[in-house]
C-alpha cells in the first residue's frame, strides 16, 4: 500500500477493494454451493430425487418427449462426488427412472439428465430449510398415464382363484339388490355421476366374458326363463368388495418421528400396514370379500390431502391411518385412537398432536403451487357429523382391542383438526400405535409378534364395527 496517498484517496481505495472483495465473496459463495445430500425415491405413484444444498439452487429444466427425459441445470456450483453418486443411487426396479447421467455442462453448471421409463409429468420446484433438512431443489417425476388404484384392486380381485366361484355362487343364493344406493362415490366431497361403482360393473362385465370352447368345458343348460327377473340378472350381480384404505404415516424425506435407539416410524407403521393388509385379504363380511388399499405401500412421501383423495377414488368404507406416537417425555406410553373434530379438540394432547401431524406436508415437500391448486380443495371439505359419530365408533372397538394387546394412552377415543381424517364421506381415524419415544414401547413396536398382535387386534376391531355397522349399498350404473 501506498503511504504516500492522501487519507481520501486512501479511503476511496479501501472502498473500492472492499467492493471487490465482496463482489468475489458472493461469486464464491456461488460457486461453493455445498451439495450435502442427494437421495433417489422410487414408487409406482412417481419418483423423487432431491438434492440437499447449504444455499437455494438456482435451475433451469426442460423436457424432451422422444425418448422421455428431462434435464436440469444446476447454476452456481462444480460438479461434486455427491451429485456424481446420484448416478448409482437408481435401482433397476425403479418403474420411472432408467438412468441419471450427470456432467459438468459449462462453467459454473451442471446438468442432469434423468432418462425415463415412460412418458412422465414431471415437476421441479425447491423447498426451504425445515426440521433436519437444508435447502432442497425436488425434482418429483409422476408417470403420465398413471395406474388406476379402482382397476388395480380389481385385477388383484380377479387374480384370486376363489373369486369367480364366490361370485356364481353369490348370484345363485341372492337376488339382485332393488333398494336405491345409500352411498354415492365422491371426488372432493362431490359427487360423482354416472357409473359410480367401477369394481361392481367391471367385475359384472368379466363375469358376462364368454365362456371357454365347448371342447375345453360343457356349456351349462340354458337357466329357466323368469319374467320378474331378466335373464342377465344373475350376470349382473357381484362381488360387493368392502374396500379399506391403510394410510401408513409419514415415508420418504418424512421419516416421522425417531426412537431413542433410532428407530424410524415411518418403517414400523408400514410394517404394520401390511400385515393387516394380508388379514384384510382374506377376510369376507356377510360373504362380502374385503380388500386393503395402501395410500403407500413403499418408502416414499404422500401429501396429507392426497392421503384423503386416493381413498375417495377407491370408494373406501373405512379409513384408518397409522402412526406411532412421540414426547419429549421418554416415559410417555400406551397407544390412542383419533378422530376427527370440527371444533375444539378433546384436549390440549389432542390439539399438539394434531398440529403436529399436520406439518408432515412441511417435512416431506409438497410443491406449493400444485398443493394450492389441488390439495387444498380436500382438506377444505367440510365432513360431516354422521361421518364423525361412525368414526367415533370404529375408533372405540379398535382402541378396546388395542387394549387387549397393549397399554392405553387414553381410554376414550380422542377428538382433533386431524387433516388426514377430512374425508367428508368415510368414517376415518387415527390409531397411535405406541410410544415410540419411550424406550420400552419402540423395542416391542420393533418386535415382529408385537407387530402381527397389533395386526390382529386392529382385524378383530374393523370385523367387530361392521358386524354393527354393515357397509353401505354402492350405487350401479347399468
Amino acid at each position: 500500500m501506498n503511504l504516500s496517498l492522501s487519507p481520501l484517496t486512501h479511503r476511496r481505495t479501501l472502498l473500492q477493494r472492499g467492493g471487490l472483495v465482496l463482489l468475489l465473496g458472493a461469486s464464491q459463495l456461488a460457486r461453493g454451493a455445498g451439495i450435502l445430500a442427494v437421495r433417489v425415491w422410487p414408487a409406482a405413484d412417481y419418483t423423487r430425487v432431491t438434492i440437499e444444498s447449504d444455499t437455494r439452487l438456482k435451475n433451469k429444466q426442460f423436457f424432451i418427449t422422444t425418448p422421455p427425459r428431462l434435464a436440469v441445470d444446476i447454476e452456481g456450483i462444480e460438479l461434486s462426488p455427491q451429485l456424481r453418486d446420484l448416478v448409482a443411487k437408481v435401482r433397476a426396479d425403479d418403474p420411472n427412472i432408467a438412468g441419471i447421467r450427470v456432467g459438468q455442462n459449462a462453467p459454473d453448471v451442471v446438468r442432469l439428465v434423468i432418462d425415463l421409463k415412460q412418458a412422465a409429468r414431471p415437476q421441479v420446484f425447491a423447498l426451504p430449510p425445515v426440521a433436519d433438512y437444508g435447502h432442497r431443489l425436488v425434482l418429483d417425476l409422476y408417470p403420465a398415464s398413471p395406474v388406476d388404484p379402482l382397476e388395480a384392486l380389481i385385477a388383484e380381485r380377479l387374480r384370486d382363484p376363489t373369486a369367480s366361484a364366490s361370485m356364481h355362487a353369490r348370484s345363485a343364493q341372492n337376488p339382485p339388490a332393488s333398494k336405491p344406493a345409500t352411498k354415492a362415490a365422491t371426488t372432493n366431497g362431490q359427487p360423482i355421476t354416472g357409473a359410480v361403482d367401477p369394481l361392481g360393473d367391471l367385475i359384472a362385465k368379466h363375469d358376462d366374458e364368454p365362456a371357454p370352447p365347448a371342447h375345453t368345458r360343457p356349456a351349462p343348460p340354458p337357466p329357466p326363463a323368469n319374467k320378474s327377473s331378466p335373464a342377465t340378472a344373475s350376470h349382473r350381480q357381484t362381488d360387493r368388495l368392502i374396500i379399506i384404505a391403510l394410510d401408513p404415516g409419514h415415508g420418504g424425506e418424512d421419516p416421522g418421528a425417531i426412537g431413542p435407539n433410532g428407530t424410524r416410524e415411518k418403517d414400523i407403521v408400514l410394517r404394520v400396514a401390511h400385515l393387516l393388509r394380508e388379514r384384510i385379504n382374506r377376510t369376507t363380511i356377510a360373504g362380502n370379500p374385503m380388500r386393503a388399499y395402501l395410500t403407500r405401500d413403499g418408502d416414499f412421501f404422500v401429501p396429507l390431502g392426497t392421503r384423503v383423495q386416493k381413498a375417495q377414488r377407491v370408494q373406501a368404507d373405512l379409513f384408518v391411518s397409522i402412526h406411532a406416537d412421540a414426547f419429549t417425555n421418554p416415559d410417555a406410553r400406551g397407544a390412542s385412537v383419533f378422530a376427527l373434530s370440527q371444533g375444539a379438540a378433546s384436549s390440549t394432547a389432542a390439539r399438539w398432536l394434531a398440529n403436529k401431524e399436520n406439518q408432515a406436508d412441511l417435512i416431506g415437500g409438497v410443491n406449493v403451487r400444485v398443493k394450492d391448486q389441488h390439495v387444498q380443495r380436500a382438506l377444505l371439505d367440510m365432513s360431516t357429523t354422521a361421518q364423525i359419530n361412525d368414526s367415533l365408533k370404529l375408533g372405540s372397538v379398535l382402541l378396546g382391542e388395542i387394549g387387549n394387546v397393549g397399554k392405553l394412552h387414553k381410554p376414550r377415543v380422542e377428538q382433533a383438526g386431524f387433516a388426514v381424517l377430512k374425508a367428508p364421506d368415510i368414517p376415518s381415524v387415527l390409531v397411535e400405535t405406541a410410544f415410540i419415544s419411550n424406550p420400552e414401547e419402540e423395542a416391542k413396536l420393533r418386535s415382529a409378534s408385537y407387530q402381527e398382535q397389533l395386526a390382529d387386534a386392529l382385524m378383530r376391531g374393523i370385523t367387530r364395527y361392521f358386524a354393527k355397522n354393515p357397509p353401505l349399498a354402492r350405487s350401479r350404473s347399468v
